[in-house]
């Protein structure tokens, strides 16, 4: 499956002083009578394209998404405590690469379970079981109504710049600088030759193994986001409350 997104451009028209402001201006064109559009999502987007399990940045890097499970460090022991950050010393320490962790709040939509609860009540024929259903209902219904029922999410990004990290840094703060000085400037995509992906794939495919083992001395499982996981991540940070009701469907 491969999820396409076309970044547009906007060309800034120039601004001609005349002694009349009246008079029409003789260098003005057809183009510049249009009236530049609302920016759309896809104009404030960073990356091109997914494929094959990977984010294609407009820059021409790449990036991979690992999801994480959870663990309760509370309730562990103090020996299980210790084992625990000594793996995550071991893990950052063995890393060659930048990786950003992130981490993902989300409203629980409860509706699918309370229609589920009804259902459920509906084929039950005791009626102490339904009595206590509906108070188990009622509850859950006030609850969810007066505090925001959280869900997190734990993920790992992988990325891979072919021109190498130190450059690419080197480029992103002279970016973050420029902008404060600088105009607007066209949205453009780097294209990428057959070489520098089948690179790129197979060392995104080496980080994301090394990053999964130094997961799993630590005891959380892992697995990597396939395209269409990728798509539905993107989705759902984009549009919070459209996700919660639609689910991004299969075409």
């Amino acid at each position: 499956m491969r999820l396409f997104l076309v970044s547009l451009s906007s060309h800034q028209g120039q601004l001609v002083r005349d002694q009349d402001p009246t008079a029409p201006s003789p260098d003005k064109t057809p183009d510049d009578k249009k009236q530049k559009g609302p920016i759309s999502t896809q104009n404030t987007l960073l990356f091109s394209e997914m494929r094959e399990n990977m984010i294609i940045m407009s820059d021409g890097s790449f990036r991979a998404v690992v999801e994480c499970e959870s663990i309760n460090f509370d309730l562990m022991s103090s020996r299980e405590r210790e084992g625990i950050e000594f793996s995550y010393q071991n893990f950052i320490n063995s890393l060659y690469f930048p990786i950003q962790v992130l981490i993902r709040s989300r409203r629980v939509d409860i509706g699918p379970y309370l229609d589920r609860l009804a259902e459920i009540r509906r084929n039950q024929d005791n009626m102490l079981l339904n009595v206590l259903m509906d108070d188990y209902m009622d509850f859950i219904d006030i609850l969810a109504q007066e505090a925001n029922i959280m869900d997190k999410s734990f993920y790992v990004v992988v990325p891979y710049y072919p021109a190498g990290e130190e450059n690419a840094f080197k480029q992103q703060t002279k970016g973050l600088f420029n902008s404060f000085f600088s105009g607007k400037k066209e949205a453009t995509v780097t294209k990428i030759d057959q070489v520098t992906y089948t690179k790129a794939k197979d060392e995104i495919k080496n980080r994301i193994d090394s990053v999964m083992n130094g997961l799993f001395q630590m005891g959380v499982k892992s697995w990597q986001l396939n395209t269409r996981q990728l798509g539905e991540l993107f989705y759902t940070s984009y549009n919070p409350d459209t996700s919660s009701r639609e689910s991004l469907e299969e075409h």
